[in-house]
């Protein structure tokens, strides 16, 4: 069985950057939905052209929806047929659009 690829410092140090500017985009989008500077369906329509977005986990989107906390967003993700590892870019048509009718947006 095969290790980690070994990497050089340089190299390290450019994938820690990239993945501490990776995790504040995903923070700054869930403080903007938290915040309402940006909906749902906004969020949606950005994911398709951003893939720091793609990858976040619903679960996550949806904590962050003003008055929706962690059980609320697991039952609604358990209504739809969400599972709780998904990422948005792995959301069918149907999927957005009930979270879209769900969450008023």
């Amino acid at each position: 069985m095969a290790g980690p690829p070994q990497l050089t410092a340089e190299q390290r140090q450019a994938a820690l950057a990239k993945a501490g500017e990776v995790r504040r985009k995903r923070a700054e989008v869930k403080q903007k939905l938290k915040m309402r500077s940006i909906s749902l369906s906004d969020l949606l329509a950005q994911a398709e052209t951003d893939d720091v977005v793609a990858g976040t986990k619903v679960l996550a989107v949806l904590e962050s929806l003003p008055g929706m906390g962690k059980v609320r967003a697991r039952r609604m993700m358990e209504e739809i047929g969400i599972a709780d590892s998904r990422r948005i870019r792995g959301l069918g048509d149907q999927q957005r659009a009930s979270l879209l009718a769900r969450c008023g947006d």
